[in-house]
C-alpha cells in the first residue's frame, strides 16, 4: 500500500512508518518531529520564527508539500491538529486531503475533544490529566485547554473529523474509552509500536545503588505529574544515598534521552496515567523497570493475564515516594519487573506486530473511493 502519516507524536508516526516499509509498504511521513525531539521524518513540516515574511514562506512550502499529498491508499493524521496552524484552518486542509485520497484515518493519541470530555464531562477515570476523583486539577493550562477542545473551535474541527473519516485508531486505553461511546463500529485499538532493541539493559545487581530515571519535559512537567516523580526521588535519593541514584534528564532530544535512560535501572513516568505510554514503553523494551501508570483496565484491554511489569503509582507526591521506597526495600523483585517488561513489549508492541495489524484495519475501513469528497 502507499501510505500517508501525518503528523507525529512521541515518535509513534515514526516507528510505525520503518515497520511498514520493513513489510513492503510505500510509506510517506510527514511532521515537524514534534518539536525539539526532532524525529525522523520524510516531509518537514517544521515552522521556526513568527513573522509575516517567515510565515508567508512556510505556508508556501506547505503548500507545496500537499500538492504531493495525493493518490494515497492510506493518509492517518496524528491528531485532528495535524498541522501548526489555528484549528480553524486546518479543515480545508483535511478535505484537500480527503478529496485526492482513497482513505483517511485519524489517530487518537494525545490530547483532543473526545479525551477531554471524557475527563471532565462523563468522568470516563478515577483520575486523568484534568481531576482526582471529583476534584478539578489546577494545572495553569487545563482551562485553555478544556475551553479549545471540548468547546472552542478545536472541538468543533475534531467533531467534524471523527464523524467523517474512515476509521480512528486509539493507542492507550484512555483514548480507546473516549472514542468508543461515540464510533464504537469505527474505532480500533492498536497499541503503540515499539522497535525492539537487539540488547537490553544490564539487569539490577544489589550490589550498587538502584539508578531511577526520570526524564523532565519543561513546559509539560506539572502536566504529567512528572514533577511529583522527581520530587519524591530526590527525597528519596537523598534519605538512601548509598540505594538510590537519582538519574534525571531534561528535555533532550529523543536520540541522546534514549542514550541516558539505557543507564538506568527503573523509569519514572507519567503519574495521572492509566497506562504507560511511549516514554515508558521504550524503557520497557530496554529491559527497564517502569514507575508509571499500571491500572488493571490496561491489561484487561490488552488481555493480559500474567505480567504485571508496571508498578502503578498514585496520583499524589506521597504516594510516587511511598512506592518509590517500597520498590528499594523489595528490590530483589527488580530482575523479575526488568524481565516482564521486555515479555510485555514483545508480546503487545513489537511494531512488527502492530504494523500488521494497522494495515488489517485500514483494509477493512478503507472503502472510501479516490473520488470521495467532503464537503
Amino acid at each position: 500500500m502507499r501510505i500517508l502519516l501525518l503528523g507525529d507524536y512521541s515518535n509513534v508516526h515514526a516507528t510505525l512508518a520503518k515497520a511498514l516499509r520493513a513489510e513492503g509498504h510505500n510509506v510517506t511521513l510527514a511532521s515537524d518531529g514534534d518539536g525539539w525531539k526532532d524525529y525522523d521524518r520524510d516531509v518537514d513540516l517544521h515552522r521556526s520564527a513568527s513573522g509575516c515574511l517567515s510565515d508567508a514562506r512556510w505556508l508556501a512550502r506547505l503548500l507545496k508539500c500537499f500538492c504531493g499529498f495525493r493518490g494515497y491508499d492510506v493518509v492517518q493524521l496524528v491528531n485532528p491538529v495535524f498541522l501548526p496552524l489555528r484549528a480553524e484552518r486546518i479543515w480545508p486542509f483535511y478535505r484537500y486531503l480527503r478529496r485526492h485520497n482513497k482513505s483517511v484515518f485519524l489517530g487518537a493519541f494525545g490530547m483532543d475533544h473526545y479525551y477531554v470530555k471524557a475527563c471532565v464531562e462523563t468522568k470516563a477515570f478515577r483520575y486523568s490529566d484534568f481531576n482526582i476523583g471529583d476534584k478539578k486539577r489546577t494545572y495553569s493550562e487545563n482551562d485553555t485547554w478544556i475551553a479549545d477542545w471540548l468547546h472552542g473551535p478545536k472541538g468543533e474541527l475534531n467533531k467534524r473529523m471523527a464523524a467523517d473519516v474512515d476509521g480512528i485508531v486509539t493507542g492507550l486505553y484512555e483514548y480507546d474509552a473516549s472514542y468508543w461511546p461515540f464510533y464504537a463500529d469505527k474505532t480500533r485499538f492498536i497499541p503503540f509500536p515499539i522497535a525492539l532493541p537487539a540488547q537490553v539493559n544490564e539487569p539490577y545487581r544489589p550490589d550498587r545503588p538502584m539508578r531511577i530515571f526520570v526524564g523532565i519535559q519543561e513546559r509539560r512537567s506539572a502536566y504529567k505529574g512528572t514533577d511529583l516523580l522527581q520530587r519524591a526521588l530526590r527525597r528519596l535519593a537523598a534519605e538512601q544515598p548509598a540505594q538510590v541514584e537519582a538519574v534525571e534528564a531534561v528535555s533532550l532530544p529523543f536520540d541522546e534521552y534514549v542514550k541516558r535512560l539505557q543507564t538506568a535501572d527503573v523509569l519514572l513516568d507519567q503519574i495521572y496515567s492509566y497506562t504507560p505510554a511511549m516514554n515508558a514503553l521504550e524503557a520497557m523494551a530496554h529491559g527497564m523497570a517502569v514507575v508509571s501508570g499500571g491500572e488493571p483496565e490496561n491489561y484487561t484491554l490488552l488481555g493480559c493475564h500474567d505480567l504485571r511489569p508496571i508498578v502503578n503509582v498514585p496520583p499524589t507526591e506521597e504516594g510516587a515516594y511511598e512506592t518509590l521506597r517500597q520498590l528499594v526495600a523489595n528490590r530483589a523483585e527488580l530482575p523479575r519487573l526488568q524481565r516482564e517488561s521486555r515479555e510485555y513489549i514483545e508480546r503487545y508492541h513489537d511494531s512488527r506486530l502492530v504494523a500488521q495489524a494497522y494495515v488489517e484495519f485500514w483494509t477493512s475501513h478503507g472503502a472510501g473511493p479516490q473520488t470521495h469528497a467532503t464537503e
